[in-house]
């Protein structure tokens, strides 16, 4: 029996590995048409000319100048969610498991691709996009729909206490808010960290490649599989991305990956870790929060030079490349203390 329960296993860790694999090699083919038609049909960023308060965006403005005199197609996350999309139907079967992270994948992806759109349309000046409020109910419905499957269809009403060994709170009802709260946050969360060449798809790269880890380790080969496949994906992606950018994912591909990861961590029943596994994303929005909420209350004084945190690092005079690889090193960092936390629970 052990030996069939290690090939079992075997065969599984097998399929997982070749799930990523392909996703590497079907989004670097992607890439062919997407590239073609992007610059065809000229979907280039409109860049924002003011700030979340309203304010001029002069200092973003200046840091990126050059960047803003070449077109660079946005939208991209199209790539690496149409490949993800195709090869969990085919291949990754495990229905259970994979239904709720590809439908809130999907729904989250469509909210940010119709703000794209939006963004595509408008003259870059004011509040290009969808406007917040709007944007923040749909991936609410998208959230409160993916929170009631969770609870009601699969019955998950509590959550682990990281780094304490069969330890968890039961919340009854209250899973499908929290699960709401994680989802929204962590997808605005990686919206907001999509602000230089390569910093978005590396964070994301790392914290899906834990999670996979982690569901490895659960037994949850079906989960494990969604996440590989997203790595091999983004691999891809983050090959085109790094600087010079070749092109952004939008808020397609943004919202769609932290809704993901949101829901990854609720299945895992690891939420608890994910401020740590994710704790860059979760720097870069507190730093936007933190500078918004000084600048209400100390009439205008801000704390950072810039928010999110990566541009007041650029407009220390950092280079674009070091923040980006700066912060990859902080996710990895973060990551391998949450994978250690979670064996900590799992084992110790």
């Amino acid at each position: 029996m052990d030996i069939i329960q290690v090939t079992l296993q075997g065969s599984e860790l097998l399929r997982v590995v070749l799930l990523g694999v392909c996703g590497f090699l079907l989004s670097t083919i992607l890439t062919v048409p997407y590239t073609t038609l992007a610059y065809r049909w000229q979907l280039w960023k409109r860049p924002r000319t003011d700030t979340v308060t309203g304010a001029p965006a002069t200092i973003i403005a200046k840091l990126h100048a050059e960047k803003h005199k070449r077109h660079i197609p946005t939208m991209a996350g199209v790539i690496f969610i149409l490949s993800v999309s195709i090869l969990t139907l085919l291949f990754n079967l495990e229905r259970k498991e994979t239904w709720l992270p590809l439908a809130a994948f999907a729904g989250a992806a469509l909210v940010g691709f119709v703000d794209d759109m939006f963004n595509l349309r408008s003259n870059g000046k004011g509040k290009a996009g969808l406007p917040p409020k709007v944007k923040l109910f749909l991936m609410t419905l998208v959230a409160a729909v993916g929170g009631w499957y969770f609870f009601a269809k699969l019955g998950f009403d509590s959550v682990q206490l990281p780094g304490i060994q069969a330890a968890s709170l039961t919340l009854g009802w209250l899973i499908v808010p929290l699960f709401v709260l994680v989802v929204v946050a962590t997808a605005n969360a990686v919206n907001i960290s999509d602000g230089l060449d390569g910093l978005a798809g590396g964070l994301t790269t790392i914290a899906f490649a834990i999670y996979a880890v982690i569901a490895v380790i659960e037994g949850k080969y079906g989960i494990a599989g969604f996440c590989a496949t997203l790595v091999g994906a983004l691999m891809s992606y983050t090959w085109f991305n790094i600087f010079p950018a070749r092109f952004f994912m939008g808020d397609v591909g943004s919202f769609a990956l932290g809704t993901a990861l949101g829901v990854v961590a609720m299945f895992t029943d690891t939420v608890l870790l994910l401020p740590v596994i994710g704790a860059v994303f979760v720097a870069e929005a507190g730093s936007v929060i933190l500078q918004v909420t000084s600048k209400k209350l100390r009439h205008g004084k801000k704390i950072f030079r810039v928010s999110p945190v990566h541009h007041h690092f650029e407009a220390l005079g950092w280079p674009e490349t070091k923040v980006t690889m700066r912060f990859w090193v902080i996710g990895m960092i973060s990551s391998l203390i949450g994978l250690a936390l979670f064996c900590m629970g799992r084992f110790g």
